[in-house]
């Protein structure tokens, strides 16, 4: 399974970020819901997809998704999916759903001693606890925000339950993400250390025992979901100007890592998400 999951401004850690979704208008039905207050060192935010295709046909979902673990109920499995190295999709058929975790770096630990093993990587996880309580709560009674929430909450309590209270340097990983993925000031590895206050190689080590992998993937992860972004939102921005505003030091710059990490150009996405295209 692929992740079904992800601007100048500096975004509430505590709102779902739209970032993430290359083309938001093919999702099917699709909430993001805050982490509650007991797991909000543990979670981002819990994102929950349903979709009804018709038969002979598929929606296919891309995505450039956040540099992070993320464990995945679906109505036959738990799955933990590893951070992504490239863009991703997922074909949907039928009838379906799942309810997913986007972990914090304070969680990943519990469930994965390597947290670079799984990157790219998807694998089925035994929770039977956890996947018979997130199933009651989806296929129980109630409109589809209350299942939504009952769900939620369900996953919650069994993370905090299960997964002990982080440690200072869990929580210092905790603010690398949040720093790295909420300042656009921070352009280079050298620029999240000095926020820290940490020398890069600790930035380094605290990136591979929590994220699997390293800082600099996640800054330029979070500077390509915001110049994918701004292909969508922004039609009028030259690509030049997207590429500086984003510290790039060229348009060619961006162009050559967009295309390394999407498998396509720059104007290829922008006519893609166009108006015109949809």
């Amino acid at each position: 399974m692929d992740r079904l999951e992800d601007s100048r401004h500096v975004p509430d850690p505590g709102v779902p970020s739209p970032r993430g979704v290359l083309y938001p208008a093919r999702l099917p039905t699709f909430d993001r819901l805050p982490a509650p207050d007991a797991v909000a060192q543990l979670v981002r935010w819990f994102w929950i997809p349903e979709w009804q295709i018709q038969p002979g046909r598929s929606s296919r979902q891309h995505l450039i998704a956040f540099p992070a673990y993320n464990l995945v109920v679906e109505p036959r499995t738990v799955g933990l999916a590893g951070p992504t190295t490239r863009s991703s999709y997922r074909d949907l058929t039928g009838t379906g759903w799942a309810v997913g975790a986007l972990l914090l770096p304070a969680a990943v630990p519990h469930f994965a001693a390597d947290p670079a093993a799984l990157r790219d990587a998807y694998q089925p996880v035994d929770l039977p606890v956890l996947h018979e309580r997130v199933c009651n709560a989806m296929l129980g009674p109630g409109d589809r925000q209350a299942r939504h929430r009952h769900a939620v909450d369900a996953f919650a309590a069994w993370l905090a339950g299960t997964v002990p209270p982080p440690n200072r340097e869990a929580l210092l990983a905790n603010a690398m993400v949040e720093a790295i993925d909420s300042d656009p000031a921070i352009r280079t590895v050298e620029d999240a250390a000095v926020r820290l206050r940490l020398s890069t190689r600790s930035l380094q080590r605290l990136a591979s025992r929590y994220v699997g992998l390293p800082p600099s993937t996640m800054i330029r992860r979070r500077r390509l979901q915001e110049a994918a972004e701004r292909l969508r939102t922004d039609p009028g921005t030259t690509l030049a100007a997207i590429a500086a505003d984003l510290g790039y030091s060229d348009h060619a710059h961006l162009a050559n890592e967009f295309r390394s990490v999407l498998g396509l150009t720059l104007s290829t996405y922008r006519r893609r998400v166009s108006p015109e295209a949809t």
